[in-house]
């Protein structure tokens, strides 16, 4: 029999920390390292479960060896090493054991998994993408004979490890990630009930110079403001964040303007999937049609004076028959031909936000099924779980020496023009401490 001086869980969830900043380095694993994480959640699963329905049979927690009230109804007796049979191989539990209890302890999560391996599949993801649930958990802990084998008050005490989690992702040091590119969007989510107003959870993800995407920081904010975009793009500078080559975004006014406030050394790039939108609803669907080549030949022109020269060559052409649309293809043209500045294989990824918008479409199937999150915190909770699990399925985007070499020459271009980014971010550090 085996003894901790600290829950097996514990370890567990450090071994995943480690393993998870082993991935994002660039550390080499024997074997897929994104299955052996998994595999290592679904043990933490199992052990967590298997702690909690310890403390509710003493009535107490792990490190408490009194009762407040009462008598103890028995003792922790180390861990017993036991095999689970999965689908995808055998799991070693480490099962509590008790002593000195006036009734012997028989673990049922221990036997409704033996009976029912294929229910752990479901149920690590269930905790791990849509932990909030606990109607969800509780159901698909349900015994054969219809008994739950653990209250909701500890079902919700298991979720809380992906609280824990969020909290240390908003917090973690980002000087680790040399960023190139920085990509920002919101997805709308019901916060606060008895509010109409969906709330806006403002997610950033970052591309580094070896070509890896990360997803770097998200926030909730009531709404797109100047204020909200300006803190949320602090936070990460306070926290080490590197002068990025470029931001992409919507047109969102105040994200607009946070993003040339706080990335002011940055090429600041629209995203041509909102434009493309915008310009098909100024024109009769026929006639837009039409035109689109044209449009999108600008968009995908080999160099920056290419673009500008289609653009100024369509406006000429269209200026008097649809002054609207004109308009629009026009506002704000800097920003939306500054990706003609960039590497050419990496243009098709950073001209737009498709990247957190595809995530914001996995994280509405999840959410689909709550009417309304009751609090901030489960909102949060779900939707970092979420998007946290697909950055795992991200591709690298290829990066060659000659386009190190062209990014490193932009970013020289740009440093020259403007104030450099560490006095911005000194800057912003002396305002939090004077506030």
């Amino acid at each position: 029999m085996s003894r901790y001086r600290i829950p097996p869980s514990e370890k567990i969830r450090k071994e995943i920390r480690e393993m998870t900043e082993g991935i994002r380095s660039g550390e080499k694993f024997e074997g897929n390292p994104v299955e052996s994480l998994m595999e290592k959640a679904k043990l933490l699963i199992v052990e967590e479960l298997l702690e909690k329905e310890v403390e509710e049979f003493l009535q107490r927690p792990y490190y408490q060896r009194k009762k407040v009230e009462g008598e103890l109804k028995g003792y922790r007796n180390g861990y017993e090493p036991r095999k689970l049979k999965t689908t995808e191989g055998a799991l070693t539990l480490e099962v509590p054991q008790v002593r000195d209890s006036q009734e012997p302890f028989r673990s049922q999560i221990q036997k409704f998994f033996k009976n029912n391996t294929d229910v752990l599949e479901k149920f690590s993801a269930e905790l791990y993408v849509r932990g909030l649930s606990t109607r969800d958990i509780e159901e698909t802990l349900l015994s054969a004979t219809g008994d739950r084998l653990l209250s909701k008050s500890s079902v919700s005490r298991v979720t809380e490890i992906l609280w824990k989690e969020y909290e240390w992702f908003i917090s973690r040091d980002l000087s680790v990630f040399d960023i190139v590119y920085i990509v920002v969007d919101a997805v709308y989510e019901a916060i606060r009930p008895y509010i109409q107003t969906n709330e806006a959870i403002l997610v950033a993800y970052g591309v580094t110079t070896d070509g890896r995407k990360v997803l770097l920081h998200m926030d909730v904010g009531n709404k797109e403001s100047y204020d909200f975009c300006r803190e949320f793009f602090r936070n990460m500078v306070n926290r080490g964040l590197k002068m990025p080559l470029s931001v992409t975004s919507d047109g969102a006014p105040g994200l607009m303007k946070a993003i040339d406030e706080i990335f002011s050394q940055s090429l600041r790039i629209r995203c041509w999937v909102h434009r493309m939108r915008n310009l098909s609803v100024k024109l009769p669907a026929e006639l837009w049609q039409m035109i689109k080549p044209e449009v999108a030949a600008i968009r995908d022109s080999l160099t920056y004076e290419e673009g500008k020269e289609r653009l100024e060559n369509l406006v000429k052409k269209y200026q008097n028959q649809y002054p609207s649309f004109i308009r629009c293809l026009v506002d704000d043209y800097e920003a939306l031909l500054n990706v003609l500045k960039l590497p050419y294989r990496h243009r098709k990824t950073i001209r737009n936000t498709n990247l957190v918008e595809r995530m914001f479409l996995e994280e509405r199937r999840r959410t689909s099924v709550i009417p309304q999150f009751l609090t901030e915190k489960s909102c949060l909770k779900l939707v970092f779980s979420v998007l946290y699990r697909a950055s795992y399925r991200w591709r690298r985007l290829p990066m060659s020496d000659k386009e190190l070499k062209q990014i490193e020459q932009l970013m020289a271009q740009l440093n020259q023009k403007k104030e450099s980014f560490s006095s911005i971010k000194k800057g912003l550090r002396k305002e939090v401490v004077n506030v």
